[in-house]
């Protein structure tokens, strides 16, 4: 519930299913949207050449090349397994626990990938990702012990976690929307192709080579090629970030010149409030316990049961890797018209391809022969495969796109970091102590049906979450316009179309304004009507799920609040915001400790505050909890001005405070006001704000009701009387 809530339960019921009512009707309002307004969804149907020469070729047959020796040394690892289990002399369960869990290895290098990714040039993080990959597949083959073999997997889990998080990020923003569907699943196709072969391959050269070491020529032979490609990725272009969307949305690309840093939390805080991102990153969290597990377990399954050697093993795998191969084209081109006819449709395709497995993979493992356990697998890898081709433009689609990398790096966490995690660790134990199928049974089936249901149940919200990028971009190309329009006139403070949730419970609803440089603007309204919410959303202390937060024409929605008040934006809480047992001083030192390392600045800094404050300044050495109320907001008001703001926030600045105590801060803001300091200020007495303010907005249940002078409001009788009568609690 809102900081604003009533405590009378009575009234807060009713608060929160007034809030939420209003929360459906948004969300009837956004599902109304068309087929065709959905981004991408308007675009030509374009040729996959057409779109890769759209996009740039060079970048595709490089992501090609790396997918493809990726794909290899994937395949290798489950094809030999069963030698290098016998070579370092090892049970099932532990080269299952090693084999698998290098998925969930990627988690490691998941979040600083993501975070790359939305930050720096993309194609030299994957260019050193992949060096280091092949340095990590050499050593890989010349692992002595288990130890060792599970660190050589641990560092290429690491450098192979770019392939799912900046390489997606990067095509999402190279390659038209329409085809993204046919870039992703022919990406996959020629990887496929050669992991389809990889198994005979590794196989075959294994045999060739011969002894029980032959398994270790297969990844020191392997790891050349991977870094000559490394080299030649350094050359890939950086795309501008989301210039489809724009185009097909807006007709033009605009771009941010000086982008802010995005923090990881405010990144994770605002992707996890997209309801399709939630259904997808969860879905396949249950997969992930499968999805890694069944190569390693089929292989060690078809020596154990049917006595097969690598190259026969490599031969089975090569069966349903062609077979998946040949469908990819197909799958991408379909989910490609899908989504341009549809998005729901295409969401729901995903759901479709997957469940079937849970029926067809069981009963593989129960064939009497390898002739029958190859043929009844085709089915049930293609629809695997082609389903998790299709996450990443699904992903991608709904997510920010200043946040793509990080929204990989989410889906990462859970997919390999749950997923792959769990799923090693079930395996192993069941597939030792219960045997092969056992472990098929209790792991694959239950996670597979529940991945499958939430994919299908994700359709649901699509629509909404598509509108509201659209909606976003829409915006962005608003204030571009204004502000090339009037460059000398642009807010230092501006909120545009936020939306903010506690929890299940919507407080604001696209709520906006500005707060021009040198103005004081009194943030006005009835308890519960999200003011201090709208205060925490500018301070970083609360993240939107929608709109944008700006400083001076920069955004900061995805900013940290450390960063914020580098910026110069500062908060002063209501309630008690200094330190009791420290004395006035140590509290204006705490307030300036960013200038400690200049004695100098600091004690500038102090001096300066305190020579608002006289009270203060008679009493530098007493403590804190010595001084009355209004003392104390005084001297939190102090440390604030020791930072020197550029715009100062100031929640509930008279509240419980004795009249007198008010006339003192009243005069300060005056003071403060008068050296043109931006001052937004939440206050529940009418005549406080007047005396202060140049402007009001008005704010009704989480609604902008009014934006103007002050004058204007004192003459709405509707609105200045539930001002007045909002004079008790937050």
């Amino acid at each position: 519930m809102s900081d604003e809530a009533e405590d009378r339960p009575s009234e807060l019921a009713e608060t929160i299913l007034d809030l939420e009512s209003q929360r459906q009707e948004v969300v009837e309002e956004r599902e109304a949207l068309s087929p065709d307004e959905a981004p991408g969804a308007g675009e030509g149907d374009l040729t996959l050449k057409q779109a890769v020469v759209t996009g740039s070729a060079s970048t595709f047959f490089i992501l090609a090349a790396i997918g493809l020796f990726t794909n290899v040394e994937r395949a290798s690892l489950s094809t030999l397994s069963p030698d290098i289990r016998d070579s370092l002399g090892i049970s099932d369960g532990t080269m299952v626990f090693i084999s698998s869990a290098a998925g969930a290895f990627l988690i490691l290098g998941a979040l600083p990938m993501g975070w790359l990714a939305d930050r720096f040039r993309r194609g030299r993080i994957i260019a050193i990702a992949n060096l280091f990959f092949g340095v990590m597949v050499a050593v890989t083959g010349m692992a002595v012990n288990a130890v060792m073999l599970f660190f050589t997997r641990l560092g290429v889990g690491v450098t192979e976690s770019n392939s799912f998080t900046v390489q997606t990020s990067l095509v999402a923003d190279q390659y038209p929307i329409s085809a993204r569907g046919r870039i992703g699943s022919t990406l996959s196709l020629i990887g496929s192709m050669t992991g389809a072969l990889s198994p005979l391959i590794a196989g075959g050269l294994a045999v060739a080579i011969g002894g029980p070491s032959a398994w270790r020529w297969v990844f020191l032979i392997l790891a050349i090629p991977i870094v000559l490609v490394s080299m030649a990725t350094f050359r890939i272009p950086e795309p501008p970030r989301g210039q489809f969307e724009k185009k097909d949305v807006l007709g033009e690309i605009i771009e941010d010149e000086d982008p802010l840093p995005i923090s990881v939390e405010v990144a994770f805080a605002r992707l996890l409030q997209i309801r399709t991102l939630r259904c997808v990153v969860t879905a396949f969290a249950a997969l992930g316990f499968g999805l890694f597990t069944v190569p390693v377990l089929g292989n060690i399954f078809m020596e154990d049961e049917y006595g097969l050697d690598a190259f026969g093993r490599g031969a089975v795998g090569t069966v349903s890797g062609v077979a998946a191969m040949i469908s990819m084209p197909f799958v991408g081109r379909y989910y490609d018209r899908l989504y341009r006819r549809n998005p729901e449709f295409a969401f729901s395709l995903v759901g479709w391809l997957i469940l079937p497995s849970a029926l067809l993979i069981p009963v593989q493992f129960f064939m009497p022969g390898p002739v029958g356990f190859a043929i009844l697998g085709i089915l049930p890898s293609v629809m695997t495969i082609a389903g998790f081709s299709m996450v990443g433009p699904l992903l991608m689609a709904v997510v920010p796109y200043r946040l793509r990398g990080m929204g990989q790096a989410l889906g990462a966490l859970y997919i390999f970091f749950i997923g792959a995690t769990g799923g090693a660790l079930l395996s192993g134990f069941l597939s030792d102590a219960y045997g092969t199928r056992t472990a098929i049974i209790v792991i694959y089936v239950p996670s597979t049906i529940v991945g499958g249901l939430l994919m299908l149940r994700g359709r649901a919200s699509i629509r909404e979450d598509l509108a509201l990028v659209a909606a976003d971009l829409r915006e962005e190309q608003d204030d571009h316009a204004r502000r090339s329009a009037n460059p000398d006139q642009i807010p230092a403070l501006q909120l545009s179309q936020v939306d903010f949730s506690y929890g299940q419970v919507q407080v604001l609803f696209g709520v906006s304004f500005e707060v021009e440089k040198g103005e004081v603007l009194a943030l006005l309204g009835t308890n519960g009507a999200g003011k201090s919410t709208a205060l925490r959303v500018v301070a970083g202390l609360g993240t939107p799920s929608r709109g944008v937060v700006r400083h001076h024409g920069r955004t900061i929605t995805y900013v940290t609040p450390e960063l914020r008040t580098r910026l110069g934006i500062h908060m002063l809480p209501g309630g008690s915001g200094v330190f009791n047992d420290l004395s006035v001083r140590e509290n204006l030192e705490i307030a300036a400790f960013n200038l400690r390392k200049d004695k100098a600045a600091m004690e500038a800094a102090i001096e300066r505050a305190l020579s608002l404050f006289p009270d203060l300044a008679e009493r530098p050495n007493d403590a804190a909890s010595s001084l009355s109320g209004g003392q104390r907001q005084l001297l939190a008001l102090a440390q604030v001005l020791t930072t020197e703001p550029d715009v100062l926030i100031i929640d509930e600045l008279s509240l419980g405070l004795a009249p007198v105590m008010v006339e003192k801060l009243v005069g300060i803001i005056e003071e403060l006001k008068s050296q043109g300091l931006t001052i937004i200020i939440v206050e529940q007495s009418l005549n406080v704000a007047m005396a202060i303010a140049d402007r009001a907005v008005f704010l009704e249940k989480g609604h902008v009701r009014f934006d103007g002078d002050m004058a204007e409001l004192v003459e709405r009788d509707d609105l200045a009387r539930a001002v007045f009568l909002g004079t008790e609690g937050g």
